[in-house]
């Protein structure tokens, strides 16, 4: 499905990022994300760093599926190749990887594009490979990458500033310091344990949602 630059901009605002690590016995990975998409998750990106590719990519398939239900952008961490194989939305990577690749190319002109950034010549030369969002972080100090350096909120505003395409802030951000975000003018959140790591990622998901909403709402 193609969505267009208002519906992607809209979409950014709860970004849920998948991690397996926290499913508890008995649960699936499915059951889940389909929780997760049915109290309000606007996004969905699949990260998988330890599956091999052909369980990653039936993974892929079953998330796919459920984005479709519910009308939410799907997104594939990293991997063109599995992007293609499932026919996903779209592709997230970092910067990393479009050096010495134009994945724009690869994945064709009507794929999501999102890349990482953390300074604003990594923004802008996201946006210049084609880019159609672009997460920044880490904006506050996480355990899911140990090595980030926390972002200030004067570097995210510059950010933002310097693209004409939406921004996810990425990085460290729960319940307890998303409104810290407000005024940076940031499209919405990208969130992992927040999420994933509760023991109710439905009641979670609808908390982060209202208060991004609120989040948002502070930049205007």
């Amino acid at each position: 499905m193609k969505y267009s630059k208002e519906e992607l901009k809209k979409s950014m605002l709860l970004y849920a990022v998948t991690d397996r690590m926290w499913l508890g016995e008995g649960q699936t990975l499915a059951q889940v994300t389909e929780d997760v998409l049915k109290n309000g998750a606007t996004f969905l990106q699949i990260r998988e760093k330890d599956l091999d590719d052909d369980a990653f990519l039936t993974e892929a398939k079953k998330l796919h599926t459920l984005c479709e239900h519910y009308h939410v952008p799907f997104v594939i961490n990293d991997s063109v190749e599995i992007a293609l194989a499932c026919d996903a939305d779209g592709v997230h990577v970092g910067q990393s990887d479009i050096m010495g690749r134009n994945i724009r190319d690869l994945i064709g002109p009507d794929k999501i594009l999102g890349i990482s950034a953390a300074t604003v010549e990594t923004a802008q030369a996201a946006q210049a490979a084609g880019a159609d969002y672009i997460g920044v972080g880490a904006v506050f100090t996480t355990s899911t990458k140990k090595d980030a350096t926390a972002l200030t909120m004067e570097q995210l505003r510059e950010i933002c500033e310097a693209v004409n395409i939406p921004v996810v802030a990425i990085g460290g951000i729960g319940a307890d310091n998303i409104l810290q975000l407000s005024g940076s003018g940031v499209d919405g959140v990208a969130v992992v344990s927040a999420i994933y790591g509760q023991s109710d990622p439905g009641a979670a998901t609808r908390r982060m949602l209202e208060l991004s909403h609120r989040m948002v709402a502070a930049h205007a």
